[in-house]
């Protein structure tokens, strides 16, 4: 009778070893995402969870693992202000020494079209 004395031993039984082959793609996936990461400090993380149900004398083990990896794009915050419920990135109180050429919204070049 085999008997299994170490959660290491067990983590690799799970599932026909599938459970640990599965951790181990997670592990190369963080490592992958914090080595891509943009910033100077990034985190990865990945939760295991094992739950242990028991019934007349059998215990079934039930695995999950997953994780969770830095974002690998950051894009800088934009200041926007609001001018009569609409986005502006003119300060209302600033005069505009370098006026930059206006943005056009889609919905308003097809009305400008129909109008011409």
């Amino acid at each position: 009778m085999s008997v299994l004395r170490s959660f290491r031993q067990m983590i690799g039984l799970l599932s026909r070893g599938d459970f640990a082959r599965h951790c181990d793609k997670l592990l190369g996936e963080a490592i992958e995402a914090l080595e891509a990461c943009p910033a100077d400090k990034c985190k990865a993380e990945i939760t295991v969870k094992v739950t242990f149900d028991y019934e007349l004398g059998r215990i079934d083990v039930k695995a999950e693992a997953k994780s969770k990896l830095p974002d690998t794009v950051k894009f800088m915050k934009t200041p926007f202000w609001s001018i009569d419920g609409q986005l502006s990135v003119e300060h209302p109180n600033q005069i505009d020494m370098f006026p930059a050429r206006k943005v056009h919204d889609s919905a308003d070049d097809d009305e400008e079209r129909e109008t011409a």
